[in-house]
This record gives structure tokens, C-alpha cells and sequence, in this order.
């Protein structure tokens, strides 16, 4: 994501900020500054000293982190988003701050689900970001804050380690593919789930903080751009990679969460509103998944040598 804003805005105008030290590769394309969400004060100096105007606000816990340790996740995803808040309504900026799918809950419709529709999820990933689209709204109607959301499905890039999420197996699986050629899930076979490939990620996230105010008829989207299980992603793997592939199920705490969240989502407010138009399917992930990660794989490199990426997954 950062990448690709410096590319169109240029490096010294986009300010990239962790609580982790960065590669010497991110540190040599930008600025990077430390930045704890829980603190305020140190917040609001970046947004001073670096004249910040939009702030894309990715801290977060996720799903299965989140049950994990619930105080770290709601510590972190309800207070570290009301901090950026109200830095948002102090200082007149624009503020996205991604939801997911995972906002919705048992009794949500699991097919085509609406942007609008019953949200009581169950996880404390879920109710926190609940909680930040609803804030977000409120902020927009009572101090003209400019909110912005969109509910990401699954996630899947070659260029980042799993994060804590449910749907990291759809990460995972290439990895295992590549260095043993099996894989043991824990979703089930058949749970279908949402997803999206990382570049259509940023490109749709890119797009929605870029859109007029005017184009907006609302302030949370649901984006939705493919959508498969575990065997049937297994089975393309076989398809492009090796009719050996093998793959076995253990469900484990995952499937009640991913149990909760839709199969298919709607997005047809995204596609007219600010152009969502996702490229990417699954038989594509595949392709550029294997492309990326198979050159790692066979160039026999130690652990100590591979991208942090592959030797965190």
C-alpha cells in the first residue's frame, strides 16, 4: 500500500509508521516513523510535524489473534481507532480505516450478504470493528469527519507474513505446497469464504481515498472479489503445481469464527460508487501465488537467508 501511494504522490509525501523496526528496504523508499496508536500525544505530532492530511489506519488485532488474547485486541482495535478519530476531527483529516467481513456475525444472510443487514458477530475481532464503522459514521454526521471503510475478505499476498487472521491457511497452503507438496488445514473442506488478491486490495483501498466526498452514498462498503474453499483451492494447486498435492483437514477454534462470516458478499455500491473492479480470481491467485513463491523455494536458500515473509509462514 505504501508503495504504491509514494509511486503516485511521491516518497517524501507519504510517512509509513509501525511499532517494528523496517527493512533497510522500506526505510530507503520514504520516511518511516515509530507510531504506538495508543498514544495520542505522540500521534498528534506526527500528524503536525509531517503535515498530514489523509491517514490510512491499518493497526489492528485480528480474528484469530484477537481470541487469542481478547485485552490486547480490544486495547488496540477500540482505543487505538478512537485515538486516530479524534486526531481526524482535530485536525480536519481524511481518515479510511479498513473493516472485514468478520463484522458480521451467526446470523447474518451467509449469501450475497448486503452492506446493510444484521451485524452481531461473536469474535472480538468483529465486534471491534462493529464498533469502528459505527464510531466512524457518527463522527461523519456529527463532526463532519471524513470516514471511510471497506470490508475486506480474505487477504492473500506473497509479500507479507500471516497475521493472525482465519483465513491465513489460503497463505499458508503455498507455502506447505512448495517446500512438502501437502498441506493440513484447519478449516474444513467446504467452508467457502470471501477473498481477495493483495493487489486488487490495494487498488480498490487506493480508490475509495481517492473518491470524491460526492460519489460517496455511504461510508462502509462491503468488496468482495472471489471466493473458494479450502479443497477447491487445493485442487487448482494441483492443477498448476502437482497432481500430488495432498491435503487433510483439522479443524481447529478457526472454524467456529470462519462458521460466522459470509460465503459471498454484494458490493455493487463499491463498483458504482468509486469503481471497485477486482482482476483477480482464484485460478489467478494461484498462478501468481506459485510464480512469487516457487523461485524462493527452489533456490535453496537457508532460513536465515529467505525473505522474512516465507520464513514467518
Amino acid at each position: 500500500m505504501c508503495k504504491s501511494h509514494r509511486a503516485k504522490f511521491g516518497s517524501e509525501n507519504v510517512i509509513a509508521s509501525d511499532i517494528k523496526k523496517p527493512s533497510i528496504e522500506q526505510r530507503s523508499t520514504g520516511p518511516f516513523v515509530y507510531a504506538d496508536v495508543l498514544n495520542y500525544r505522540a500521534l498528534e505530532q506526527i500528524v503536525v510535524d509531517y503535515g498530514i492530511d489523509w491517514v490510512v489506519h491499518f493497526s489492528a488485532i485480528l480474528s484469530a489473534a484477537g481470541e487469542r488474547n481478547p485485552s490486547l485486541g480490544l486495547g488496540v482495535n477500540i482505543n487505538g481507532f478512537q485515538n486516530v478519530l479524534d486526531l481526524s476531527k482535530a485536525h480536519n483529516l481524511r481518515l479510511l480505516s479498513p473493516s472485514t467481513m468478520g463484522a458480521f456475525g451467526p446470523t447474518t444472510p451467509k449469501d450475497s450478504t448486503p452492506d446493510l443487514t444484521i451485524m452481531r458477530p461473536n469474535t472480538i475481532y468483529g465486534i471491534t470493528k462493529v464498533h469502528m464503522e459505527l464510531l466512524g459514521e457518527y463522527y461523519r454526521e456529527k463532526y463532519g469527519v471524513d470516514f471511510r471503510s471497506l470490508r475486506y475478505p480474505g487477504i492473500i499476498s506473497a509479500d507479507s507474513p500471516p497475521g493472525g487472521g482465519t483465513t491465513d491457511y489460503a497463505v499458508d497452503i503455498f507455502h506447505a505446497a512448495l517446500k512438502q507438496n501437502s498441506y493440513e488445514s484447519f478449516l474444513d473442506a467446504g467452508t467457502r469464504l470471501p477473498m481477495a488478491y493483495i493487489d486488487d486490495c490495494i487498488v480498490g483501498t487506493m480508490q475509495l481515498l481517492e473518491a470524491p466526498q460526492e460519489a460517496l452514498t455511504q461510508r462502509v462498503y462491503n468488496v468482495h472479489a472471489c471466493d473458494f474453499s479450502p479443497s477447491e483451492l487445493a485442487e487448482e494447486i494441483r492443477r498448476q503445481h502437482s497432481d500430488a498435492f495432498e491435503i487433510t483437514y483439522r479443524p481447529d477454534f478457526r472454524q467456529a469464527i470462519a462458521d460466522t462470516w459470509p460465503r459471498t458478499m454484494a458490493d455493487e455500491a463499491a463498483r458504482r460508487d468509486w469503481g471497485w473492479n477486482p482482476v483477480f480470481g482464484t485460478a489467478d491467485i494461484v498462478r501468481v501465488m506459485l510464480g512469487k513463491l516457487g523461485p524462493v523455494y527452489s533456490s535453496g536458500l537457508s532460513e536465515e537467508e529467505m525473505p522474512a515473509a516465507v520464513v514467518a509462514s
